[in-house]
């Protein structure tokens, strides 16, 4: 098993960022894009929460980003205590304890960045990620009924919250 840090986003590793974030959005299972966004909107996306000090942490493994968790807040004023949480792990790093820790240090961060609720959405048919979220207070809120459509096939998206 590699060794796997956990670390704020910085500048030098938005191109393995990006890479992993393709990686993970072309499998069509877990993110709500089919590919990533084009590099230098990626790229403005983490310098934007870098200079906000919003939580978005790594997982580096051999120097290169092999998962990530931010929780972006709303930019509305009346919902400014309220983030979202997003987060993604390359497949070879399952079942190894790495996407609770990016949960636990991130919702941590989110707590000292002032945020007192964070939300997401997850597919209904993700019940290992359910599961995850559930164990760090998460509570399903909700569904949205064939939110997702790919490839002909509808899916609901189960909404869920945690209060700080």
């Amino acid at each position: 098993m590699a060794s796997v840090e956990i670390v704020p986003i910085a500048q030098d590793h938005i191109e393995s960022f990006h890479r992993a974030l393709d990686f993970v959005a072309r499998e069509r299972r877990y993110l709500a894009f089919l590919e990533a966004p084009p590099f230098e909107s990626t790229r403005a996306f983490v310098l934007d929460n870098i200079k906000q000090g919003y939580p978005q942490l790594v997982a580096v493994s051999a120097g290169q980003v092999v998962g990530w968790c931010d929780v972006v807040p709303n930019p509305r004023q009346i919902y400014a205590h309220v983030g979202v949480l997003g987060i993604a792990l390359l497949p070879e790093f399952w079942r190894q304890g790495i996407g609770g820790r990016l949960i636990r240090q991130t919702l941590d961060a989110a707590q000292v960045f002032g945020l007192r609720r964070v939300e997401l959405t997850v597919r209904e048919n993700n019940a290992v990620a359910i599961d995850l979220y559930k164990k760090f207070g998460f509570v399903i809120e909700g569904r949205q009924r064939n939110r997702i459509l790919i490839d002909g096939a509808y899916e609901s998206l189960i909404l869920m919250g945690v209060l700080f």
